[in-house]
């Protein structure tokens, strides 16, 4: 049996909030665009493992959030919190016949990863209701059924996945699919994986014939979704590179009951140098993924489904990602990692955000107005000219003794021509904040 908590408790702030775009359709008074807020989550957990024999190994995991926020976080959640079921997972691995394959079953509540987390990894909502929208201690899926082989360095599984979504924004969505993967060691590692949404009610975004008009909501868009996605991350120049590596991720969707087809991919690559003072590290990557395209009948939008958001994983920036999901959108991004000292870390990450299809909607059509591009006022969604944001962040992570970790960060998102356009003139920089404490015993 074994026995973890892990707490955390954090202020935050911005300023000039999502730019202050929300004045220009229709201003509202008492929105606050310089908001700061508090905080907190507790996660206790308890594990069990016990062997059978013959190479059977009975294990399970049951873990519990209680999470609030207190002021009000930039969504205008706040004085709130929850308590709920993280993980409740139960499995046993055992080995197949005579052979040296190893069959891993288990079900419940459970955390899970596919590939690097471009379709699937976040599968607990935070914020609104449960609170600790940025410290978004919920990840794992509600209910999940996985079944993987594996032998060596090949490894296939079979999934079904229910995400925890928040219940006042539930989209029923239910995800299956088969994932085959090859890792001959850490630094290498491909794969190939399909999926498909038997069940959703999610409606999808649709921009309006030739971009004029509003968007239109498609019903249940998500519904019978399908996709293929590949990755594989593998080292390269070792004779010049100290640890140096290169990734690429790519994904195609389409819908069989819905006129459906779109695509997203990144391709990335980094080095360290260990024997550099502050040992840094460096990456650089460019992801992009589809937009609808306002002069078809069909729907080329990507869907990120319960992809990983957080810099450095899968945000197209690092403040402009809360206003622009992974859908219409492609983004230039370098990080920078130092270590002035073994217990101090010092991150920067850069991004440049573009908009690929004009027109079209970004995240979920918010940007829909009045324009007038011609002669004449038209109703439009998206943005008339692709450069969106330049966004900037940077994180400090202090790690006070083995059981105690301080983070501090600060960032900015300086609005570019495409942002500027909507405000009809020169949007407010948007910064923002924060500083938090995670203990993990």
């Amino acid at each position: 049996m074994t026995r973890s908590v892990e707490a955390g408790v954090q202020v935050a702030g911005e300023s000039n909030l999502f730019w202050k775009l929300s004045n220009t359709p229709a201003r509202n008074p008492d929105f606050d665009f310089h908001p700061y807020w508090y905080e907190f989550y507790v996660k206790p957990a308890l594990g069990f493992k016990r062997n059978l024999g013959d190479g059977k190994q009975l294990y399970a995991r049951v873990s519990a959030v209680g999470s609030g926020t207190l002021r009000h976080d930039p969504f205008g959640a706040g004085d709130t919190g929850r308590i709920s079921i993280e993980e409740f997972v139960a499995g046993i691995r055992m080995p197949l016949g005579g052979t040296r394959a190893m069959l891993d079953l288990s079900a419940g509540a459970q955390n899970f990863t596919l590939g690097t987390g471009m379709l699937i990894a976040n599968g607990g909502s935070n914020g609104f209701d449960r609170g600790a929208l940025k410290l978004g201690p919920r990840k794992a899926f509600q209910n999940s059924v996985v079944a993987k082989v594996s032998q060596d360095a090949f490894s296939a599984q079979a999934f079904y996945l229910d995400p925890n979504e928040n219940p006042d924004n539930d989209s029923g969505t239910r995800v299956v699919g088969v994932d085959v993967s090859y890792a001959p060691a850490n630094d290498r590692k491909a794969g190939i994986a399909y999926g498909k949404v038997p069940r959703s009610h999610a409606a999808y975004p649709q921009a309006a014939p030739g971009g004029i008009g509003a968007p239109l909501a498609v019903p249940d868009g998500r519904k019978d979704l399908q996709f293929v996605y590949g990755y594989a991350r593998v080292p390269v120049l070792p004779t010049l590179l100290s640890k140096g590596w290169f990734g690429v991720d790519a994904a195609r969707e389409w819908n069989t009951r819905e006129p459906m087809r779109g695509w997203g991919w990144r391709t990335e690559g980094g080095f360290s140098l260990p024997d550099v003072a502050w040992t840094p590290k460096f990456t650089l990557g460019y992801q992009s993924f589809s937009g609808d395209d306002p002069h078809t009948a069909r729907n080329e939008r990507f869907d990120p489904l319960f992809f990983e958001g957080t810099p450095g994983a899968w945000a197209s920036g690092s403040k402009a990602t809360w206003v622009f999901v992974n859908a219409n959108v492609n983004a230039l991004q370098a990080t920078i990692e130092l270590h002035p000292t073994p217990k101090d870390t010092v991150t920067a990450y850069l991004a440049q955000v573009r908009a690929n299809r004009m027109g079209s909607p970004l995240q979920f059509g918010q940007a829909t107005r009045l324009d007038v591009p011609g002669d004449a006022p038209v109703v439009i969604a998206g943005v008339l000219r692709p450069m969106l944001a330049n966004d900037v962040f940077v994180k400090y992570v202090r790690v006070v003794n083995p059981n105690t970790y301080l983070t501090l960060g600060f960032s900015a998102s300086f609005a570019q021509s495409g942002v500027n356009q909507l405000v009809n003139g020169q949007a407010k920089t948007w910064t923002g904040w924060l500083a938090n404490v995670v203990w993990v015993y």
